[in-house]
């Protein structure tokens, strides 16, 4: 399966994070190393970039508008664009030598965040549960790259990505708790680590591989049943978005790369990928 467009010409170390923004019919994405929030209108071509002022692991839309943004230094709020409240703090958790990670909100409007080491090191970042008022329960606190996140179409399944491990997990959700961690793919050698990962209307799952240079879909199974190949190396994540939620969109990053692809740290599109499913906003 192939046929992507370029939706974002850009040179961005780290992209990741594509988030549909229903409401403001929008993408939404950013850059982690370059502080960075992003947007981009299809219907306009309009384009917005915010800085953060540290490193962002995602920006998430929120119910009353504006984001929720997981930064290097814990959980952040932005009012609503043109609106009075600017930015505060709804979690601040300053640990050196940790930045925020990917984060996805659950069906019941709670941020499932994830952290990891600079240094990548094995059980030194975390998957926490914020409440909207700021409350966090940790929920797995021996992860090294915390990554993608997603729950199936009934909610009664959440699936997780720690990309080291080179699995994508599946647990059983009760509406806030995941219990029965097993695994639901494994990643052969040579074919990239998992990364981010979105969960469509089928209850399939997408999961970008980075050094894999490629996209794929899995059943609930675990079966593999599509495959989208790219010319750049390093795709981070890939998020449903535009009318009916057909268009598959994929962020991709050029760091580490020696000769980057001219391509890498652009957003990609594949029009007419498949089916997404609506994404809860933050109830914070």
């Amino acid at each position: 399966m192939n046929g992507f467009e370029v939706a974002v010409r850009a040179e961005a170390a780290l992209g990741e994070g594509p988030t549909w923004d229903a409401e403001g019919r929008r993408l939404i994405w950013i850059d982690i190393l370059g502080s960075r929030v992003h947007t981009y209108e299809p219907d306009t071509g309009r384009r917005t970039v915010r800085a953060t002022g540290q490193h962002v692991g995602a920006a998430k839309p929120r119910a009353g508008g504006g984001l929720v943004v997981n930064l290097r230094d814990g959980i952040g709020l932005y009012g609503p664009d043109g609106g009075s409240e600017g930015f505060r703090w709804l979690r601040r958790e300053v640990v050196p030598g940790r930045r925020a990670n990917d984060a996805a909100v659950a069906p019941d409007g709670a941020l499932w965040a994830g952290t990891m080491r600079y240094d990548e090191a094995a059980g030194g970042g975390t998957l926490s549960r914020v409440a909207p008022d700021g409350t966090a329960e940790t929920v797995l606190d021996d992860v090294a790259v915390s990554n993608g996140t997603g729950w199936s179409p009934d909610g009664r399944l959440m699936y997780y990505i720690d990309s080291p491990t080179r699995r994508v997990d599946v647990f059983d959700f009760d509406g806030r708790h995941a219990t029965g961690r097993r695994p639901l793919v494994s990643v052969e050698d040579g074919a990239g680590f998992p990364d981010g990962l979105t969960v469509d209307a089928d209850g399939c799952v997408w999961v970008a591989l980075w050094d894999g240079g490629a996209v794929r879909r899995y059943t609930p199974s675990g079966r593999l049943d599509r495959v989208v190949e790219l010319p750049v190396p390093r795709p981070t994540a890939c998020a449903f978005g535009g009318d009916g939620l057909t268009d598959l969109y994929i962020t991709t990053a050029r760091t580490g790369l020696e000769a980057p692809h001219p391509l890498a740290g652009s957003v990609l599109v594949v029009p007419g990928a498949g089916k997404g499913l609506p994404q809860t906003p933050f109830a914070g």
